[in-house]
Order: structure tokens, then C-alpha cells, then sequence
């Protein structure tokens, strides 16, 4: 697959316990990080929202409302359809590969759920919306209000090359709403997606991928 070169965001949501106390939202910006995007030569952004403390802290604020491919980040809403329409019955669902030799090693085996969504393994998440199919795909994009819910170019490449298209505010707000148990999906199909995106959990914070 011929690589684009094209403007790359990073987004976080940083997950505490809310608090009764409503607070002023402010906003921190750190050009500071732009060294980091500089050291691999890509225009990026980065947000990340503190719901305690209604924050959001910002590298390139400029691109927040922009609108971009979703590319490995929409693993988490096709994950969420896949559950959603019974197409994928649990994290342990395994598809087998198809035995065509990819650059990522970690791609080339069968992959479960919960191990696509580690290794954002393309291949299983392309085969999960070929077996959803475009119409019920299409169905919770628009239920969900995701980005644009765009799904031109192809049931396995919408959003990737294909027409679908968010921004980093929406992005938040998806995983806000992921967070608050706010999204129109099965608490089943939340609660699985929740596991598997966690990366690690300690006594004082849990990491998400």
C-alpha cells in the first residue's frame, strides 16, 4: 500500500473520577512538544481533555476542529459495530489469517478481537466491516454521530482512504461519550471495548491504546 504523506494527529482523554463541583474549563498549550512531531518530520497535533478538571491541553490548537482520516483510531467504533451487530461475538473471536505476508510481523497470525486492537491489525478490522456490510455500517455511523459518517471508498477502506472524515474535537467528545456510557451501544458492547482498550491499570491511573 503506497504511504501518503498527510497531516497526523494524536488525541488522548485522560479518565479520573468526576466530581460534583462544576469548574471553569480552561486550556493549557505546550509548544514545547512540537519537537517531537519535528523529529519524525510530521504536522500533528495534540489534545488531551482532564475531565476533573474540565481541561484540555493542547500542541496545535489550530488543527482541533479540522478534519482528518481516522485511520487506526476508528478500531474503537468498528470494534464497538462488530460487537453491536453480533458479527464479532466477544473479545475472543478469532479470524484466521489469510496468510498474506504483511510489513507488520505481529499481523501475520490469527488474530482475536482483543489482539487486533493491540496491534491494530488492519487486515482483521477490514475483514470485521466486510462482514458487517455497508448498509449496518453505515447505520452506526450515523446513530453514533461519528466524524461524518462518511463510508465512501470501499467497506474496508472508508477510513483509511475513503471518504470518512473526523476531527479532534469530535474524536473527544466519541470518547467522552465512550467513558459516560452515552453512546447508543449495548453496555455489553461498551463494557468489551473498555477491556480490551486497556493497557494498563494501576492503583492511580489506567493507560488506554
Amino acid at each position: 500500500m503506497t504511504t501518503i504523506k498527510q497531516t497526523i494527529f494524536l488525541l488522548t482523554i485522560s479518565v479520573f473520577g468526576l466530581t460534583s463541583c462544576k469548574q471553569m474549563q480552561t486550556t493549557e498549550i505546550r509548544d514545547d512538544f512540537k519537537k517531537y512531531y519535528d523529529q519524525f518530520n510530521v504536522d500533528g497535533s495534540f489534545v488531551l481533555y482532564d475531565p476533573q478538571a474540565d481541561k484540555y491541553i493542547f500542541y496545535n490548537q489550530d488543527q482541533f476542529e479540522q478534519t482528518f482520516s481516522p485511520a487506526s483510531t476508528y478500531k474503537i467504533c468498528n470494534s464497538l459495530i462488530g460487537l453491536e451487530t453480533g458479527v464479532i461475538k466477544d473479545e475472543k473471536f478469532v479470524i484466521p489469517w489469510d496468510s498474506v505476508t504483511r510489513n507488520n510481523p505481529s499481523w501475520n497470525s490469527d488474530h482475536d478481537l482483543k489482539t487486533a486492537f493491540k496491534n491494530s491489525t488492519v487486515w482483521y478490522y477490514q475483514e470485521l466491516a466486510r462482514r458487517v456490510g455497508g448498509q449496518q455500517m453505515k447505520y452506526w455511523l450515523d446513530k453514533a454521530n461519528y466524524g461524518n459518517a462518511d463510508t465512501t471508498g470501499g467497506i474496508d477502506k472508508f477510513w483509511l482512504t475513503g471518504g470518512l472524515r473526523i476531527s479532534p474535537k469530535q474524536q473527544i467528545d466519541f470518547l467522552k461519550r465512550l467513558h459516560d456510557n452515552q453512546l447508543p451501544f449495548s453496555q455489553r458492547s461498551v463494557d468489551i471495548v473498555k477491556n480490551i482498550m486497556i493497557a494498563r491499570d494501576t492503583l492511580g491511573y489506567v493507560v488506554v491504546a
